[in-house]
């Protein structure tokens, strides 16, 4: 059974970094496109990033900079690290997967995903 699940949501404050994790099980991660997005409260679910399988990455010009995805290879793992929060970074955060992903930012692109993590940033 193919699943992705997210871990390392939590309250921070503003500056700080978190890093969350990604734990893929049911497939192998490295051959799928792998990607990250969230939805801030009252919002629509937006693309942070995807990781392919050629290990190239690419991400939206919003986050990029302080935002920067991977992926362990030996631990069937995906990772964001988040660098420098902002309140306006608190939202839902999401793991999607896919072996196609023929869009990489839109949602429909990626069959698989996990149930979510709640970053909160406060100033």
């Amino acid at each position: 059974q193919v699943q992705v699940v997210e871990h390392g949501g939590g309250s921070v404050q503003t500056g700080d970094s978190l890093r969350l994790s990604c734990v893929a099980s049911g497939f192998t991660a490295r051959a799928y496109y792998m990607a990250w997005f969230r939805q801030p409260p009252g919002q629509g679910r937006e693309w942070l990033g995807t990781v392919r399988p050629d290990r190239t990455t690419a991400y939206p010009g919003g986050v990029k900079g302080r935002f920067t995805i991977s992926r362990d290879d030996d631990e069937n793992t995906l990772y964001l690290q988040m660098d420098n929060l902002k309140p306006e970074d608190t939202a839902t955060y999401y793991c999607a997967a896919d072996p196609r992903a023929l869009f990489q930012l839109y949602q429909p692109s990626y069959q698989y995903w996990g149930q979510g993590t709640q970053v909160t940033v406060s100033s």
